[in-house]
């Protein structure tokens, strides 16, 4: 029927009357333009996405469509106003319950005091997690209202009850409680050790002792005593108890690295920066000496993203700071080196890392579910048996009393034993599951729900940890002319050892300024090398860490001095395994960095000199963007270099022309690498001065701050000269490919729901055969307004059979204007890929997935996947590098990837066909029961005398 309904573009003449008439001037006033505004917006409201090929148009502009036969369906007069009257009414209601019920507080902006949690003006939430589902008053009837919410237990409690009374009994008492009392005793039992389990980890982790810095020295509070306000010191290796804004450092650069694998599943260290006012004070007891406060904006669910400024009013006249991500500590994260001191702004129920986690739910298979509705037909048939019985009998006596005895007696047809049979059939399935040596390791968590897995459709899984094990291996190095891989990479150590030995012969390199744009001279192969190979060594955010010796002083300057600097305790730290990647090939082939702060980092050479470079400017990587820059200075020769590296396509317009560049990356590409073009631009004094004096005012506006710095940057990144290109591969799991391929084989559709880049979870998908070389793929533009989206939906529809790459910024503006649609669409892709995604969206996602009626299954390694987990239907957590967060929050545990296959495809038919012929048999059973009650009381008169007593009835 959609397609017989017509589309009326806005482009046409009706519409532009409409357009007219809305903006024409009134008889004694002109209609403000605001109104035109409103009615657009209110117009573009009722007009839902077509999801039929004869819904769109064949311009992508034409998104405003109004389908005329809905429209004219809609009720009008006295029927619109009396249902608009009652829908406001109960929305009313409603919403008046649910804010005396819950009585939710609103979240506001908060200043926070330097040590002085005194000061706050509200009340903040104690800093304890409590992950269990009831208390010590709602444990036993929480239970028993999960229990018998279920058409089937609640059948038999009736009939069990109903043996209290004289006249309706039928058999003995055990005969029906023993089998339910049974049932009850085993869930109580198993919720009562679960819930025990939790309060244990919640007791140890609301126990840990953290240092809080005071006016009168320091003490040790529990992390549940922390509050907003508090200065809390964190010890390496240490959880950040609370959200924290990042004071001080024992680290000399003023910045730390934080672990963040347990909040957004990315195991790369990120790189975390003081605030400049209070690292720059001589001692940590002189922030009680200063008066400061921190402005923070409201709690919310975004990990990625942070607002704020901080105040020092003492001084003259008072500093102002702005605070972004970089200068905070969230809540779950572990400090990687070094001591930090940050201020508590976030506790409790306020921090992201909670905000970002969901409660567990009793989870219900979906066996169960249609037993249930099977309950329901054969109670019907039972009451339709006996009327018919007692109507043969012809209604004489107290027939309702005989109407009774008879539902009792033919209660076989709902035999009181299958819930029992059920049960003990599930866990046998569970122990032959954990005793399987080809999966070794695998543990049962839900034994109610093993027949789920031979039921799935959807499988919605992490990247980092699950499909990828997170080491990134240096394959590729190509220069246009030549091409390196990992059987020759030492020609590039031999180059490279000649290049800088002439260098040393000959007193080092000259300055040489910036040449104009001219032809190019050919330059030897070694140097080409020399330029590649500094310029990978250079551009990055890589910071090298040495460890302190074993047993020495804890004074931070002392620790610092005792460090070993040898090379074999030397290791790499950034928030990107690739550049790690990158800097210990660098390493590898010669070229050392050995040292690094915020404004100076140094190499070492193959013949063991100390290259010094002073940082300038650098230019992080960003989603927009695609690439990241540094500009530095050598020190020797005064030089100033641009360095620019990033991916092919943002790096290609900036490049000087070539021939090679496109082809190679697409070579790349197809054997799984992850390639990065590099390219360079040498600076004047002059040049570098005029950019920085435009760089520093772009800073400074208050208006279109990140379109003014991007423009001035984006002024430098023109005709840059290529030097390299290189290839990095993330090692897959074992037997990762073949996995996916007996899962897409089994029907299954594959989702990668990862935190990490788009452009990264793009590149794994298509190494692990996830998403097929010879399958297309669509990239979802992004996409900030309903408009936007419309379009981008329209131009989606429009392709066939090709896996869908979405952002989670993109999957949050299509998901709040076209829900159902988007999901519609994205069901039927074969493979679904998902960066930058929340734990919160993959939650979303799970949930969005089981409104569609067909099983989903999540499996992850980090914490940031319990909430997806355990929004599914069954959710599989793996042990690895990230711990076992997500592996104690799953039904089922398993050591690796490769062993979900047999767990699906193995021990999830058979569960589910063995359950399934189970509960026929049992059935079938009381059927067979049933008849012969049924003819044994019409001979004799239709009497309701039970045939069978005693265990029989208990099956």
């Amino acid at each position: 029927m959609a397609e017989q309904i017509p589309l009326h573009p806005v482009r046409c003449p009706a519409n532009r009357k409409r357009a007219a008439f809305l903006s024409a001037p009134g008889p004694g006033s002109e209609r403000p333009r605001r109104f035109l505004l409103e009615d657009e917006s209110a117009h573009l409201d009722e007009m839902p996405l077509m999801m039929c090929e004869g819904g769109f148009e064949n311009e992508e502009s034409d998104y405003q469509t109004l389908p005329r036969a809905r429209a004219a369906r809609r009720p009008r007069g006295l029927t619109r106003l009396l249902c608009g009257l009652w829908k406001l009414l109960c929305t009313n209601c409603c919403d008046c319950l649910v804010n005396v019920c819950r009585r939710k507080k609103e979240l506001k902006a908060r200043t926070v005091w330097l040590g002085c949690p005194e000061k706050c003006e509200e009340k903040h939430p104690r800093n304890a997690i409590k992950n269990q589902k009831y208390n010590i008053f709602t444990f036993v009837p929480g239970v028993l209202y999960e229990q018998f919410k279920f058409f089937l237990n609640l059948y038999f409690l009736v009939v069990s009850c109903s043996q209290f009374v004289p006249a309706l009994k039928i058999g003995y008492l055990y005969t029906y409680w023993a089998p339910l009392g049974f049932v009850l005793a085993v869930t109580i039992i198993r919720e009562a050790i679960d819930e025990c389990r939790r309060f244990q980890r919640d007791k140890e982790v609301n126990g840990q002792s953290y240092t809080k810095l005071t006016a009168r020295g320091r003490v040790q509070v529990q992390s549940s005593d922390i509050q907003v306000g508090d200065l809390i010191l964190v010890e390496k290796n240490q959880r950040i108890p609370s959200d924290m804004i990042f004071l001080r450092t024992s680290e000399k650069a003023g910045s730390c690295f934080i672990r963040t694998d347990q909040l957004d599943g990315e195991t790369d260290w990120k790189l975390k920066a003081a605030v400049s006012c209070t690292q720059r004070l001589p001692a940590m007891a002189d922030l009680f000496s200063i008066r400061a406060y921190v402005c923070a904006q409201k709690p919310q669910m975004d990990i990625h993203s942070f607002e704020g400024t901080f105040t020092r009013e003492d001084s003259d006249p008072p500093v102002h700071e702005s605070l972004s991500i970089e200068n905070t500590l969230w809540a779950s994260a572990v400090v990687a080196s070094g001591t930090v001191l940050g201020v508590v702004i976030y506790t409790g129920q306020e921090t992201r890392s909670v905000m970002n986690t969901s409660h567990p739910k009793n989870k219900v298979g979906l066996l169960d579910l249609e037993l249930n509705q099977l309950t329901k037909a054969l109670f019907v048939a039972l009451v339709v048996l006996s009327l018919v019985m007692v109507a043969l009998q012809g209604f004489v006596g107290p027939w309702y009393r005989s109407l009774f005895r008879f539902l009792l007696l033919f209660s076989y047809i709902i035999p009181i034993s299958l819930r029992v049979n059920l049960d003990m059939g599930k866990a046998a399935c569970g122990w032959m599951i954990m005793r399987d040596q080809s999966i070794p390791g695998t543990v049962v968590r839900t034994s109610t729900i093993p027949e789920e897995l031979g039921r799935l459709v959807y499988l919605l899984t992490d990247k980092t940890g699950t499909l990828t094990q997170n080491e990134m291996v240096f394959k590729r190095l190509h220069l246009g002319a030549v091409s390196y891989s990992t059987d020759s990479m030492d020609e590039v150590q031999g180059h490279l050892r000649q290049a800088y030995a002439q260098a040393s012969a000959g007193g080092g390199t000259p300055p040489r300024k910036a040449a104009p744009s001219g032809p190019r001279v050919r330059r030897s192969v070694g140097s080409r090398v020399q330029e590649a190979v500094r310029a990978i060594a250079l551009c990055h955010n890589v910071t090298p860490v040495y460890e302190a010796r074993p047993g020495l002083s804890r004074d931070p300057e002392q620790a610092e001095a005792d460090q070993d600097l040898s090379d074999q305790n030397r290791s790499y730290q950034a928030s990107s395994p690739d550049e790690v990647a990158l800097v210990r090939w660098t390493e590898s082939v010669g070229l050392t960095l050995v040292s690094r702060d915020l404004g100076s980092m140094q190499l070492r050479t193959p013949g063991g000199h100390i290259l010094t470079f002073c940082v300038l400017q650098l230019f992080p990587f960003t989603s927009e963007t695609k690439r990241m820059g540094i500009i530095v200075r050598d020190e020797a020769t005064a030089e100033i270099t641009f360095y620019v590296k990033g991916a092919d396509v943002a790096m290609a317009p900036i490049v000087q022309y070539n021939d090679w560049l496109d082809e190679e990356c697409g070579n790349m590409a197809r054997e799984g690498l992850r390639t990065l073009v590099v390219a360079k631009r040498t600076l004047t004094e002059e040049q570098y001065q005029d950019f920085e004096s435009r760089y520093t005012q772009a800073r400074l506006s208050l208006h279109d701050r990140a379109l003014k710095v991007a423009a001035v940057v984006e002024s430098l990144e023109r005709e840059m000269e290529l030097l390299c290109l290189t290839g990095v591969e993330d090692q897959l799991q074992a037997d990762v490919r073949p996995t996916l391929e007996l899962l897409r084989n089994a029907g299954i559709k594959i989702w990668m729901l990862t935190g990490d880049k788009l452009e990264t979870a793009t590149c794994i998908a298509k190494s692990s055969h996830l998403v097929s070389r010879t399958q297309d793929t669509h990239v979802f533009r992004p996409v900030t307004t309903r408009g936007e989206a419309h379009l981008e939906l329209n131009a989606f529809r429009r392709k066939q059979d090709c896996a869908l790459v979405i952002s989670g910024d993109s999957l949050e503006v299509c998901l709040r204007y076209y829900e159902h649609e988007l999901v519609e669409l994205a069901c039927q892709c074969p493979a679904v890929v998902c960066g930058r995604c929340s734990p919160t969206q993959k939650a979303h996602i799970a949930g969005l997935l089981q409104r569609t009626g067909r099983r989903t299954c999540a499996i992850g390694d980090g914490g940031n996947d319990v909430s997806m987990i355990q929004a599914a239907d069954c959710g599989i957590g793996i042990e690895g590098k990230e711990g076992r967060q997500a592996s104690l929050a799953a039904d089922f545990s398993i050591r690796q990837f490769r062993h979900i296959g047999r767990l699906l495809v193995v021990h999830g038919r058979s569960s589910y066909k063995r359950s399934a012929a189970l509960g026929q048999f049992v059935m079938h059973r009381g059927l067979v029961i049933s008849t012969m009650q049924a003819v044994f009381s019409s001979v004799f008169y239709f009497a309701s005398v039970p045939l069978y007593q005693g265990f029989l009835m208990v099956g």
